[in-house]
């Protein structure tokens, strides 16, 4: 019997059962709190979950399963082409559902595989801050300019942050690139373009079918709005198409399970049932298809184990915490909103810097801090520490930080956050001057 790991199970028992022999349940903010986790939790699931996070997991599986390593030495290696590997680096992220923790076994992986400094850093800090999952709900939810704002200030903050690391490091980098001009990259396993169809078509059918409603009921937007789930079947034919001429599934297994969500979608009135359909139909056909194909599915399963069970530890915190905000519904959260106000209010460099600083350090699950930046800009957080808080938070967490220190070193690791601490605060008071 260890006596550590007795004693851990000890207290964490005598600590939930003072949780539950304390809990002030007749006190009416406290059963205010307890309805937000609850409201908030229900409307995630129903709206997002679904539609956004498993599409999102078969997404991020690709990149896992079928980008190969020539593909990172070709595109961030340390010979790479500058524009090339910052560019690609950059703009990497927003095909990627993942939060600051997730994302670091693919950063080891391009780094050790001999990705350049500058390029890992930019791929490591754009991969949570501009997944396209990201982009949806945070102009959705909190509002248009602050989706723009958030997409400008994480490319630019991916890139000048990835340029400065190589900058400040740069005779590593020069040692770096010496050892490999004599590496030679294994072939693909297929053409480039067929991985890219492949994977653009999971992207595009992920957007469309979460495409929100413009205010104005003309316009481009308004019809694509208007016609988004027969652009979203569309690309799932061209889905379709690459699973049979790409990646080579029996062709009446992939016309079996057309059929079977065409016949879910003409039955149901909700788009969620074929959707559900469509994905428990993949799921069946890549898994017994073997090889790559189910390795596909099962690097999606490792995202979704990794990211679900912490995603909903987030949106119940987020909800008991700061309330549920959303649609017409507003219920507060335990923490009063003067605290709020008076730490993150206006746009003062304090509040600008109190918000990277607490942002870099916690954790946000994958897309939580949509909805917690929801509840305190309700609650009086000033737009300018809003957007800080945006930059700098799905990036780093402490966690994240020990992790990025085992790979890379202390040094590195510091100023790497110091870079993000610095520019989050910068961005937040100029959005701040403007918004």
């Amino acid at each position: 019997m260890e006596l550590g790991k007795e004693l851990k199970i000890l207290l964490g028992i005598i600590f939930f059962f003072l949780l539950a022999y304390f809990m002030p349940l007749e006190n009416l903010r406290f059963q205010e709190a307890i309805q937000a986790t609850l409201d908030l939790t229900k409307w995630y699931a129903r709206e997002h979950v679904i539609l956004c996070l498993l599409p999102a997991f078969f997404i991020a599986g690709v990149i896992s399963v079928f980008v190969s390593q020539g593909s990172v030495l070709k595109y961030f290696g340390a010979n790479a082409k500058k524009w090339l590997a910052y560019s690609v680096a950059a703009v990497s992220g927003t095909i990627l559902a993942v939060c600051s923790c997730t994302i670091l076994p693919l950063f080891s992986s391009i780094h050790k595989r001999g990705a350049g400094l500058g390029p890992a850093i930019a791929f490591l800090y754009s991969g949570p801050a501009i997944n396209i999952l990201a982009i949806i709900l945070t102009a959705n939810i909190l509002g248009f300019e602050m989706g723009i704002a958030r997409v400008i200030g994480a490319v630019i903050f991916s890139v000048v942050i990835g340029v400065a690391m190589s900058l400040i490091y740069s005779k590593e980098e020069k040692v770096k690139a010496a050892e490999q001009m004599n590496v030679v990259a294994p072939p693909e396993k297929r053409p480039i373009w067929q991985t890219a169809f492949h994977f653009f078509t999971l992207v595009l059918i992920l957007v469309f079918a979460n495409w929100g409603k413009p205010d104005s009921e003309t316009g481009v937007l308004y019809w694509i709005w208007a016609n988004k789930w027969y652009i979203t079947s569309a690309f799932g034919l061209l889905l379709v198409f690459s699973l049979i001429g790409i990646l080579k599934i029996r062709w009446w297994w992939v016309i079996i399970s057309l059929l079977t969500t065409a016949v879910s979608a003409f039955l149901s009135t909700s788009p969620l049932v074929p959707m559900i359909v469509g994905i428990a139909s993949l799921t069946i056909i890549t898994l017994f298809d073997g090889g790559d194909n189910k390795e596909w599915t099962l690097s999606s399963w490792d995202f979704t184990k990794q990211i679900m069970p912490l995603l909903a530890l987030g949106v119940i915190v987020a909800g008991f915490l700061l309330g549920s905000t959303h649609d017409n519904t507003q219920i507060a959260g335990i923490i009063p909103e003067t605290w709020i106000s008076s730490l993150v209010g206006g746009n003062s460099v304090f509040s600008n810097l109190f918000a990277s600083i607490v942002g870099a350090f916690m954790y946000f699950a994958t897309l939580t801090e949509v909805l917690i930046l929801q509840g305190l800009l309700a609650a009086g957080m000033g737009k300018g520490p809003a957007l800080a808080l945006l930059l700098a938070g799905p990036s780093l967490s402490l966690p994240n930080m020990l992790v990025i220190r085992s790979v890379i070193g202390m040094q590195k690791t510091l100023v790497y956050v110091g870079l993000v601490v610095i520019m989050a605060t910068s961005s937040g008071l100029i959005y701040g001057t403007f918004f």
